[in-house]
C-alpha cells in the first residue's frame, strides 16, 4: 500500500500547497492497481493529475463536508464529464450524510452539470467497512463541529502481498474516542495538527495539535506517526516538536508530493 500526499496545508490552499487529499493505491493479486482518495480538498486536483488519473479512481473517501476537504469534487466531475476519450463511468464517493447536497451546492446551476451521472453517492457506516479491490476502509467517527469520519485502510504490504498493513487518517478531529480508535495498533497514522499548544488551548472539539495527536499514538502503540493539515501561518515542525515530546515513535511530515510506502 502507498500513501501519496497530494495536498496537506490545513483549512485553506497555501502558497506552497493544496488543502487536505491523499491518493492510497494497492495492487490486487492479479496486479490491478487500486486507488482511493482520502478527500479532495481546494486546489487538489491539480497534484492529481500530477500524481494519479482522475479518470481511473476507484473511489473518494471524503471525512467531512468543509470545503478544504472536498470542494475540488465540483472540478473533478468536469474533468471526468468533458475528457477528450469520453465521459467516466460514475464514481463511488463516500462520505458524511449531506454529502450529494453539498455536491450540487458546489457545483451551482450548471445545468450540464448532472452529478447523478458523475457520483455514485452512499453515506458513511460508523464501524462498517468498505471494500474496494484490495482495500477495506473502516470509517470511525470522529469530534469536530461538523458530522465527520476518520478512516482506516487495511491493504496488502508492499514488500510482501500476504502481509496486511494498515494506515488511518484522522480527517479533522479533537482528542477523543474515535481518535484513540484509529491510533490502536496502526502503522501509519496521518493526524491533523492544525492547532498550537499554549495558543489554541481554549478552542477544543475542532482540531488536534501536535501534542495531542502524539498523546493518541502513544496510547495507541502507532508505529509511525505523520502530521500534516497544519496552517500556513504555523510552522509546521514546531507541531512535530510537540508530537516528540510525548510520543517515543517516528514522527514525519506530510508534504507535497510525499510518498509513504507501507
Amino acid at each position: 500500500m502507498r500513501l501519496r500526499v497530494l495536498g496537506c496545508a490545513g483549512s485553506f490552499p497555501s502558497a506552497g500547497s493544496a488543502a487536505s487529499a491523499y491518493l492510497v493505491s494497492a495492487e490486487d493479486s492479479t496486479g490491478r492497481t487500486w486507488t482511493v482518495l482520502l478527500d479532495l480538498g481546494n486546489g487538489a486536483l491539480g497534484p492529481l493529475q500530477r500524481w494519479g488519473d482522475p479518470a481511473a479512481l476507484d473511489m473518494v473517501a471524503i471525512s467531512h463536508l468543509h470545503a478544504d476537504h472536498c470542494a475540488d469534487l465540483a472540478v473533478l466531475s468536469v474533468v471526468r464529464r468533458f475528457h477528450p476519450a469520453g465521459p467516466s463511468p460514475a464514481l463511488s464517493v463516500w462520505g458524511p450524510a449531506g454529502t450529494s447536497a453539498r455536491i450540487a451546492e458546489l457545483v451551482g446551476k450548471d445545468p450540464a452539470a448532472d452529478m447523478s451521472s458523475q457520483y455514485d453517492v452512499h453515506v458513511w457506516e460508523a464501524g462498517v467497512p468498505v471494500t474496494v479491490g484490495p482495500m477495506a476502509l473502516t470509517p470511525v467517527e470522529m469530534t469536530h463541529s461538523v458530522p465527520t469520519f476518520g478512516v482506516r485502510v487495511d491493504a496488502p504490504s508492499e514488500d510482501d502481498p500476504a502481509r496486511r498493513v494498515s494506515l488511518a487518517y484522522t480527517g479533522d478531529t479533537d482528542a477523543g474516542p474515535g481518535l484513540d480508535t484509529l491510533a490502536t495498533d496502526v502503522d501509519l497514522l496521518l493526524a491533523e495538527a492544525g492547532f498550537r499548544e499554549g495558543r489554541d488551548d481554549a478552542l477544543r472539539g475542532l482540531h488536534l495539535t501536535g501534542r495531542r495527536a502524539g498523546e493518541a499514538a502513544a496510547r495507541g502503540g502507532t508505529r509511525l506517526l505523520v502530521l500534516t493539515h497544519v496552517p500556513a501561518w504555523d510552522d509546521p515542525h514546531q507541531a512535530v516538536t510537540e508530537a516528540r515530546e510525548v510520543y517515543p515513535g517516528p514522527v514525519e511530515l506530510a508534504e507535497p508530493g510525499r510518498l509513504f510506502v507501507l
